[in-house]
């Protein structure tokens, strides 16, 4: 993988919601929202409820979360949620 991208996944209890490389991610911490860039530091953190957005390309994406964590390490980032708006 180009050390340009970022591999995200969502995960909620019921399935995987997104995986895909992307440019830059952003989650709703719990003090505040939190970037994330290639080359990020190693980082796991709660998250509190928010919108979640990531780019790739002049594409954005986003949707709400209710709470969850995000394990970043190296090039992967892993967001765990229990819920999002749209899933079912």
């Amino acid at each position: 993988m180009s050390s340009d991208l970022i591999e995200l996944r969502v995960i909620t209890p019921d399935r995987l919601l997104v995986a895909e490389k992307v440019e830059e991610v952003t989650v709703p911490g719990i003090d505040g929202y939190i970037g994330i860039l290639p080359g990020h530091r190693s980082l796991i953190t709660a998250l509190g409820g928010g919108k979640l957005s990531y780019r790739k390309g002049k594409r954005t994406e986003d949707f709400f979360v209710s709470g969850g964590y995000a394990e970043i390490k190296g090039s992967k980032v892993l967001i765990f949620t229990e819920r999002s708006e749209g899933d079912e």
